[in-house]
């Protein structure tokens, strides 16, 4: 039943362990965690009326930590990430800008400047990038690719494509 599955009957352990016991859940069956708990028993059992140990917990963030949080509060859709890719992301680039203009201008700037700075600069990247370059521009219109098609289709065929109908 339902009510018996609760967490204070035991563990998930015990749990499985009288499922095997019983026969309900074949050897061959049992989790892959299953084996690595026998292996490696922890040293109290995790139950959840055992207290919470007082331990103070480090801080462990890192400068970077700080300009994400800053670029994600202000700019929410950031856009899909490939994760196949072999790229930077929007938010390592910028993470990147950002510290590479704080190099550059030490302690004259104050967060907001370099941050607005930065996301200037990715701007201009990324309209830079979707400007064709001049020389790379070809226009061809489509009338004149299929009259290309056809002279060349008539010469790999000897025939005249007017004469067959």
């Amino acid at each position: 039943m339902a009510g018996s599955r609760l967490e204070k009957v035991g563990t998930i352990y015990t749990r499985v362990s009288g499922l095997i016991q019983s026969k309900a859940l074949n050897w061959q069956d049992r989790p892959l965690w299953y084996d690595v708990y026998e292996a490696f028993p922890p040293n109290e059992e995790p139950r959840f009326d055992r207290p919470a140990p007082n331990i103070q917990l480090k801080k462990i963030f890192y400068k970077e930590d700080k300009i994400r949080a800053m670029f994600h509060r202000n700019n929410k859709r950031i856009g899909a990430i490939n994760l196949l890719g072999h790229g930077k992301t929007l938010t390592q680039r910028f993470i990147d800008t950002y510290l590479e203009l704080e190099s550059r201008c030490g302690k004259d700037a104050t967060e907001e400047q370099l941050y607005t700075e930065a996301i200037h600069i990715l701007n201009r990247e990324r309209e830079d990038k979707r400007k064709p370059q001049s020389n790379e521009i070809e226009t061809v219109s489509l009338s004149s690719s299929f009259k290309e098609a056809k002279k060349k289709r008539e010469k790999e065929l000897n025939v005249k494509v007017k004469s067959l109908f």
